[in-house]
């Protein structure tokens, strides 16, 4: 396979895409057992086009999605994932050395599992946004009140795109997170698109601790991008 001239720098996206993993994928990399959960309310922000509330809301766990593009309308929502779909898949194509094959098996198995939690969350999105578990919203600023979830998790946008957002815009954001949590917060991956480690962790970790929030690096059971295997979690 050609690889692309940027393959030392990781993969080249030219936006944030509206992407998504399924719940099979989320207990893996946020090290999460769900029947601890049961009971309480999740938030997944943001979640992109993620079959885990569809998936989490079958399974009976109370879970609510928020996306910026949750304001869209729905056809133009759902032609932005299939388009989005295909520019990651293209550019994951590129720098296959970059990534661990092992789970699914080739970029066949991946684009398998982006098609099926495409689709479980599409067949969820028009009756899931009238039952509430749909939100549009934006951070650093969200539409909750203080400690409205157990659970957070935000997946593969916070430092995955530090070259696109600022200090400023992490700090805030990942304190907007906990705000509406009552137990803990859960991020994943720590590294960028370069799959380097986000260079002001160190920064982030002491500006945390400096206003009284326990944080734990947490090794997981999970690299798909080669060293992604850490998760940040917020404990109340």
């Amino acid at each position: 396979m050609e690889v692309s001239s940027h393959s030392q720098d990781g993969i080249q996206l030219d936006r944030v895409v509206f992407f998504g993993r399924t719940l099979s994928e989320y207990t893996k990399f946020f090290d999460l057992d769900l029947s601890q959960w049961e009971g309480c309310k999740i938030l997944d922000c943001p979640s992109g086009a993620a079959s885990f509330v569809a998936e989490a809301n079958n399974m009976g766990i109370h879970a609510v999605a928020c996306d910026l593009l949750f304001n869209l309308d729905e056809t133009v929502l759902f032609d932005k994932g299939k388009a989005d779909f295909e520019h990651v898949v293209e550019r994951v194509a590129l720098v296959p050395q970059f990534y661990n094959w092992e789970f699914y098996g080739g970029l066949e198995g991946f684009k398998k599992y982006r098609k099926l939690a495409f689709q479980r969350f599409s067949q969820d999105y028009t009756i899931g946004k009238k039952a509430g578990r749909y939100i549009a919203a934006e951070l650093p600023k969200l539409p909750f009140a203080d400690q409205s979830f157990d659970l957070v998790l935000s997946g593969h946008f916070l430092f995955l795109y530090s070259d696109e957002f600022d200090y400023k815009f992490h700090l805030n954001s990942i304190l907007e997170l906990y705000r509406v949590c009552s137990q803990e917060v859960r991020i994943y991956p720590l590294q960028g698109k370069n799959a380097k480690l986000y260079p002001f962790l160190d920064n982030l970790l002491s500006d945390l601790k400096s206003v009284g929030i326990t944080t734990e690096i947490v090794k997981v059971n999970w690299e798909f991008q080669k060293g992604s295997n850490q998760m940040l979690r917020l404990i109340r």
